[in-house]
């Protein structure tokens, strides 16, 4: 790797990186090389990746569990929640997808929020007088639920929401109304002039500096990325990358293999990345995975979220967690728990060197979801299903 030029404002490469180099600053940027931040906690790994994104599935745990988890160990879950949802350290806004945001990026969201306020078209109609009634009892009543502000359903259109929902959902997206917690899965809303600090509560920032900020932030999360990995982040548009990446501070550079331009965060490019690894199963929706190219490009492993496959069409199960040892992506396991024994249905080894690290994953995860045991159903290939239950055993 060569040493470190000031950041440019033209996109000619000015730092060469290997592939191996890319992977390991990759890995560095995400918190899976080098001792864990553990001081720091939940609350450290949510400011580091800027953004945690949610999902409703929940097998071992939920999304925004297995984060922390993947990155720390085995952090209690009931912590976890408080992390996130106490002390108004983070709210809930749309990033990558539904994501757990830290507070202090209120004001750099401030260019989606006008975006949705401007909206022409909306797929629902809405009275002013039941957005106005949403806002009015949250102001009397304090955070609620979309049950508790009238009921989250109706049979109308829009996934069936109910006109309060639709009302609540809106003010969420034009920045009046934030979620505060999740309770029971349930979006806990409070009013925006309550529940975020003072010093944060504005629109002050202009479009530009919004972005010139998250794409900065995208790249220091991600280490070293392309235009669309960058931008894919917070779900930019490619033309919104483009308008800020020379402002950003992030280096161009390019990697071996990649074939396109390529950034990099400066810091991450001022010394090697050393330390030891971590050994884990992720999320899906882990941000080191979240998006498929890039997964391939920087690991050669495919890998598709089946929940949503018809499942005589599934290859590796219905949540398939792919496992990450030694740096390097060496299979994936569909887990499920019965009992206090955590159920692998499948287990795809890439190579019989991964047999020790799925054991060990394995382990680590059934304890820290409370179970005792762990039972192999299927493994690919099935020569290795004998090593591997010796392994556990």
């Amino acid at each position: 790797m060569t040493s470190v030029p000031t950041p440019a404002a033209d996109t000619a490469p000015e730092v060469g990186l290997s592939a191996d180099e890319a992977r390991r600053i990759a890995l560095r940027a995400q918190g899976f090389l080098g001792a864990p931040d553990r001081r720091s906690g939940v609350r450290g790994v949510l400011r580091h990746l800027g953004a945690v994104q949610l999902d409703t599935i929940s097998v071992l745990a939920r999304s925004h569990e297995l984060i922390p988890y993947a990155r720390l160990g085995a952090v209690g879950r009931k912590p976890v929640e408080e992390a996130y949802w106490t002390q108004t350290h983070a709210f809930e806004y749309w990033s990558h997808a539904a994501c757990i945001l830290p507070i202090e990026e209120w004001p750099h969201f401030a260019f989606r929020r006008r975006a949705y306020r401007s909206r022409p078209q909306w797929h629902h109609e809405l009275s002013d007088a039941a957005y106005d009634q949403v806002i009015k009892q949250l102001r009397a009543e304090g955070p609620l639920t979309a049950t508790e502000l009238g009921g989250a359903k109706n049979k109308g259109e829009w996934w069936d929401w109910s006109e309060s929902k639709v009302a609540v959902e809106r003010a969420l997206m034009y920045g009046e109304v934030v979620c505060v917690e999740r309770r029971g899965w349930k979006r806990v809303y409070d009013l925006a002039e309550r529940a975020i600090p003072g010093e944060l509560l504005h629109d002050d920032l202009d479009d530009r500096e919004c972005l010139r900020r998250l794409v900065r932030l995208a790249g220091e999360a991600l280490g070293v990325g392309t235009r669309s990995d960058i931008a894919d982040y917070h779900r930019l548009k490619a033309e919104q990358f483009d308008a800020v990446v020379a402002d950003s501070g992030l280096v161009p550079v390019e990697v071996e293999g990649w074939g396109k331009p390529a950034w990099a965060d400066p810091a991450a490019l001022q010394s090697p990345p050393r330390g030891r690894h971590r050994t884990t199963l992720l999320s899906p929706f882990d941000s080191l995975i979240w998006e498929r190219a890039r997964t391939e490009r920087i690991f050669g492993f495919t890998h598709r979220l089946e929940a949503y496959v018809p499942r005589p069409k599934r290859v590796y199960g219905y949540f398939a967690m792919p496992l990450l040892a030694g740096g390097r992506l060496l299979g994936r396991v569909d887990p499920a728990r019965d009992g206090r024994t955590l159920v692998a249905r499948h287990a795809s080894l890439e190579t019989p060197k991964a047999v020790g690290p799925m054991a060990k994953a394995l382990t680590e995860a059934a304890g820290w979801v409370g179970c005792d045991q762990v039972r192999v159903e299927r493994v690919t290939p099935a020569e290795l299903h004998a090593p591997l239950t010796a392994a556990l055993g």
